[in-house]
């Protein structure tokens, strides 16, 4: 019997049977059935792609991000949480997207962060644009109130990154890019869709009817999700207090920003530490994450200049033009398809031949990207209204030598040191030199008196005489100085005795035995020889 059930559990080799075929058999009933659960309990995966900043400037996105735009508070942190490694090249974390009741988790949010658009880094970012991640990722590009002089030309160099590593895709990825951009053009454009944004309700049937494209929207498509951000936007008061700046600047910075983000039908928003505003229903209605509890609205709004938010598909070249009059909406709009024309050396290499070994069009020698577009630059323009103080005061004159002698060149501090101490050397030699003129004369002349003694004089009778209190009596100090002057005079006078010790030579004791009888013989003839003898 037992060696039955060993033969019936451990069956004999055939030619066409192999050891562990029936675990095999086993193993593909198991595995359909557990990724069929895994993949219901599996979360749902989405992409940041945060352009620009510092690390300081990201980590203050991050928290935006994250926090309930409700209560301004971050959600409880489950576990330990994510560490932001965002210092060298391209940076990552991740954070996991809560319902409204921080109890079911909605998304895993993959953040991947770069501050630089040099060539060098981003190489980095193609392994994370593919077929896989391009329906679900976000493009961010980050711009700071403290520098708004600087945002189109950090616009553009952004946008020339993104589009020289969409040129670099695969074919594969390129089809799902063709995809994105007719659901983003048509996301929210339903005539039922009051919010403009992805919150556009329902199943009715005007939904489908779609709201055809203005002049200048969509010119140029990225085929993945674009959001500015402009954080810092308590900076506003600041540059109205200190940079003089008036209305007009704030109208024509907004106009020239969505008229350009209108062209690849991006959204626009500003943010504060204090206030994140809707930046996070922002985020989440373009990722397509939505609360199972309460849906979010996006609510436009371009009237609080610091409060701006522009959602994608809503805004318009006529609601461009009501801000303000006068706003070249056209030129902007031209201006800027040649801005963000990608330079030779950002051009993906064809033919296995470098961009700059590539002939130009007309035959001769290819012009520059700023040689070409210097005189129709929306850059340019933009950044001739809205002027750099550092760029109108560099600080780097300083070191040149000007002819207006306003500017001066610092030197060393210990060579500046070194310098002054030999000129204070100098003086103190100069002052001992004069005080022993001084000296000589007085010795020569005892009626010289100096420009100095002059003014002291001359004090002297406008103050009156110096009076101070000594055990009680108002004491003349000028009569005292004189009597001690005229003592020191006879002293001189008076031959010396040969049996007198020098002057030099004599006891400290009885000079201090003389001067106390001074005084009190002083005292003795102002004041009560009885009550203010020596005592």
């Amino acid at each position: 019997m037992t060696s039955a059930r060993r033969t019936s559990n451990f069956p004999g080799r055939t030619a066409g049977d192999r050891p562990g075929s029936r675990d095999k058999e086993k193993e593909e009933i198991w595995k359909p059935m557990l990724d069929n659960f895994s993949s219901g309990k599996r979360l749902p995966e989405k992409s940041l792609l945060i352009l620009g900043g510092t690390p300081e400037s990201q980590r203050e996105f991050l928290e935006s991000v994250s926090t309930d735009p409700a209560s301004n508070r971050r959600p409880p942190d489950r576990g330990r949480k994510p560490p932001v490694a965002n210092q060298f090249a391209l940076g990552y974390t991740y954070q996991d997207v809560l319902d409204t009741d921080h109890e079911d988790t909605l998304a895993r949010l993959s953040l991947y962060l770069l501050a630089h658009p040099s060539p060098s880094f981003t190489p980095l970012i193609k392994p994370y644009l593919n077929p896989r991640t391009l329906p679900h990722m976000l493009v961010v590009i980050l711009l700071d109130w403290n520098h708004p002089w600087l945002w189109i030309r950090q616009l553009r160099d952004w946008i020339r990154v993104l589009r020289s590593l969409i040129l670099s895709l695969d074919d594969a990825s390129k089809e799902v890019l063709e995809d994105n951009i007719s659901t983003l053009q048509d996301k929210g454009r339903g005539g039922g869709g009051g919010g403009g944004g992805s919150e556009a309700s329902g199943n009715s049937g005007i939904d489908h009817v779609k709201i055809p494209m203005g002049r200048g929207e969509w010119d140029e498509p990225l085929g993945i999700p674009l959001c500015v951000v402009c954080q810092n936007a308590d900076k506003i008061e600041a540059l109205e207090k200190e940079r003089g700046w008036k209305e007009d600047e704030f109208d024509f910075v907004l106009q020239y920003l969505r008229t350009i983000l209108l062209k690849h039908g991006a959204s626009l928003v500003y943010t504060m530490p204090s206030a994140p505003g809707s930046l996070q229903t922002l985020i989440h209605s373009t990722l397509g994450i939505k609360s199972l509890l309460k849906q979010k609205q996006l609510k436009h709004n371009v009237t609080d200049r610091d409060r701006v938010l522009v959602p994608p598909n809503w805004d318009s070249w006529a609601k461009i033009r009501i801000l303000r009059e006068g706003f070249d909406v056209e030129g902007v709009s031209n201006n800027w398809a040649v801005d963000i024309d990608i330079p030779s050396h950002m051009k993906p290499v064809t033919n296995g031949q470098a961009p700059s070994e590539t002939p130009a069009e007309n035959g001769g020698p290819e012009q520059s990207p700023m040689e070409s577009e210097e005189a129709r630059s929306a850059t340019s323009i933009y950044e001739e209204t809205i002027r750099n103080p550092e760029t109108d005061y560099p600080l780097t004159t300083l070191n040149s030598k000007q002819t207006n002698g306003i500017e001066v060149s610092s030197k060393d501090a210990q060579k500046f040191l070194t310098e002054q101490l030999g000129l204070l050397d100098v003086l103190r030699r100069e002052d001992d030199n004069e005080a022993k003129v001084k000296a000589a004369r007085k010795k020569d002349d005892p009626a010289y008196r100096t420009w100095a003694d002059d003014a002291s004089g001359v004090v002297e009778e406008h103050i009156g005489p110096v009076q101070f209190n000594m055990g009680g009596i108002q004491v003349n100090a000028d009569e005292m100085v004189k009597r001690l002057q005229d003592r020191e005079a006879n002293r001189t006078s008076e031959p010396d005795s040969p049996s007198s010790p020098p002057a030099n030579d004599q006891d400290p004791k009885m000079d201090n035995d003389k001067l106390m009888s001074f005084f009190s013989g002083l005292i003795t003839k102002t004041g009560n020889p009885a009550s203010n003898g020596p005592r």
